[in-house]
């Protein structure tokens, strides 16, 4: 039996809201700056890792809240096993503030504590995008999309999600040779991403979901 997809995209949408002010309350800190004996230009300089980790991390929150936007445009129907596909994308999706917070902490330690901490980033982000090519593999597989979509269409957003995980990858091998480099890799995925790709919703485009919005 499948069921009508709005509400999960209305939870999906409160569970990004959260993540996004939950990361921000835990990155945007004022604590650094009431230290005694330190001015505030000098606090606030030495807290940019805090800074830099939130602007990667909501950059690449942000990017995968349109992306699951714009895929679930598409499907008009879901069923238990999407639910939970759904239900994992956002457990790796609610983990981001975690392993940010992390990252802010570690880009000054040691060489193991920086690589270490990366992973945990990666994994975070890998597992996300991971579920999300399961998500529209599973919706296409069984039906769920709308009936009037483009089968080439659904076609060319599978290779397109495919790709970042591969993607996500590379970004976590440039840890090894700098972890701020790899971080700025980060941020050129998603810069990459939000230019306008299959299935992604475009100004001329009606809100309708179906073939005709992409």
């Amino acid at each position: 039996m499948t069921r009508d997809a709005a509400r999960v995209e209305t939870f999906s949408d409160g569970v990004f809201g959260v993540v996004l002010t939950v990361m921000a309350v835990e990155l945007l800190q004022t604590g650094p700056a009431r230290e005694s004996g330190r001015e505030l230009p000098d606090a606030l300089a030495h807290a940019w890792p805090s800074y830099l980790a939130y602007l990667i991390t909501f950059a690449l929150a942000g990017q995968v809240w349109l992306a699951h936007h714009n895929l679930w445009r598409y499907i008009i129907r879901v069923d238990q096993m999407l639910l939970v596909l759904n239900l994992l994308v956002l457990l790796f999706i609610a983990t981001i503030p975690f392993t940010a917070d992390l990252l802010s902490d570690n880009l000054r330690g040691s060489a193991t504590e920086q690589r270490l901490t990366a992973a945990l980033y990666l994994g975070t982000v890998l597992g996300e995008a991971l579920f999300v090519n399961l998500s529209w593999w599973w919706a296409r597989r069984r039906g769920l999309l709308h009936p009037d979509m483009d089968p080439g269409l659904a076609r060319a957003v599978a290779r397109r999600i495919l790709l970042k995980p591969l993607l996500y990858l590379v970004a976590f091998a440039v840890v090894f040779v700098d972890p701020i480099l790899s971080l700025c890799a980060y941020l050129l995925l998603v810069a990459f991403y939000l230019i306008g790709g299959p299935g992604d919703l475009r100004p001329s485009a009606n809100r309708a979901k179906g073939g005709s919005a992409a």
